[in-house]
């Protein structure tokens, strides 16, 4: 049995200001597919600044979606090939 290593490199990116984080996630397949997600936290007035955690928070939900997308798309795959409907687990 061949094994074959495949690399996926995940890019994030964030936009700050003093209260807003926004992440944008995206994911270049081998095949040239590229699939983004976004996503977005709100610092509550009462914490304190700390533009670290607000891309944790928006980083981690963008890529949440981002393999939401992934599983859809890998399904959607599936079901064409199969000729059936396939039932994504939902983690």
């Amino acid at each position: 049995m061949m094994h074959t290593a495949v690399g996926w490199h995940v890019e994030l990116e964030f936009m700050e200001d003093d209260t807003h984080t926004r992440a944008v996630a995206m994911v270049r397949l081998p095949d040239g597919t590229e699939v983004r997600a976004h996503g977005h936290a709100t610092r509550h007035h009462t914490d304190a600044n700390q533009p670290r955690v607000g891309e944790e928070v928006a980083g981690a939900r963008a890529l949440n979606e981002l393999a939401m997308q992934l599983l859809t798309k890998a399904h959607d795959e599936i079901d064409q090939a199969s000729g059936r409907i396939s039932h994504p687990i939902h983690v």
